[in-house]
């Protein structure tokens, strides 16, 4: 891993293994009847799977195809921009997720894609997304994960943690809200707390980007030594130092005490 000027290591674990997944709930309405609408569906059904294999340009390729014969079918344009994003064409992903929430405002898993295009380029644009789809979906963990995102880009950390606490709330053991939460802390000047937090998710042989994760809030910690060891195995140590210090210099700055204001004595209360 690259050392970055600002390392994205709060960012969901999940969103990869999650994009695709809630497709079928936006179409299963809206799609016409009869053999166009199979032929629409097979289309579709093609486009999920080879997503789901990590082929998200086969994927982009059979949508296409179908949409020729089916211009305006969503489960089609859904998942062609979901393979979209996963391409990293993010504009081309937001305009396919546009068109879907065109024909279906509601649709949960549109507004979640649409949200997750736009947090890099603009987080609260993104955010307002992820708000958008909540009130429709209250409960919907990944939409309040995503929105905690969106609040921690903004450096809203607080509110961030209300989110990936809300995350939690409605999926219990949620792991990308259990880690973004940690890193938030982290963030947000309770560096300690997020290391508490991350250590049992990162034992010995625990997925590389959890370490990492784990690695960042020991180097908020003030740990950099600490956070160099965690990372020696996977990283050569010239990028793992370059890296802790770059996690180093996302932690809150310690604000001076206030002096005292003029004509006040130590005894004033």
């Amino acid at each position: 891993m690259a050392a970055r000027s600002r390392p994205r290591s709060w960012l969901p674990v999940l969103l990869a293994a999650t994009l695709a997944a809630p497709l079928v709930g936006c179409a299963g309405t809206m799609a016409p009847s009869g053999l166009g609408a199979t032929g629409a569906n097979q289309g579709a059904a093609l486009a999920r799977a080879a997503l789901a294999d990590g082929a998200p340009a086969v994927a982009v390729r059979a949508s296409t195809e179908a949409l020729a014969r089916h211009p305006h079918d969503p489960a089609l344009l859904l998942v062609r921009a979901q393979a979209l994003a996963a391409l990293g064409q993010p504009e081309a992903a937001a305009a396919g997720f546009r068109a879907v929430l065109a024909q279906d405002p509601s649709s949960v898993a549109a507004r979640l894609g649409l949200g997750r295009v736009l947090l890099h380029s603009d987080p609260a644009r993104a955010a307002a997304e992820f708000r958008a789809l909540l009130a429709a979906a209250p409960h919907d963990a990944a939409g309040w994960n995503d929105l905690g995102i969106a609040r921690d880009l903004q450096g809203k950390h607080a509110a961030a943690q209300a989110a990936y606490r809300a995350a939690l709330a409605a999926q219990p053991g949620l792991r990308a809200a259990q880690v973004n939460l940690a890193l938030s802390l982290a963030l947000g000047g309770n560096a300690a707390e997020g290391v508490r937090l991350l250590r049992p998710l990162a034992p010995p042989g625990a997925p590389e980007r959890i370490r990492q994760d784990l690695a960042a809030a020991v180097a908020m910690d003030g740990d950099q030594p600490g956070a160099t060891a965690i990372l020696a195995g996977s990283l050569p140590a010239d990028q793992a130092a370059q890296a802790v210090r770059a996690y180093a210099a996302l932690a809150a700055p310690i604000s001076p005490a206030s002096p005292p204001a003029a004509g006040s004595s130590a005894s004033a209360r």
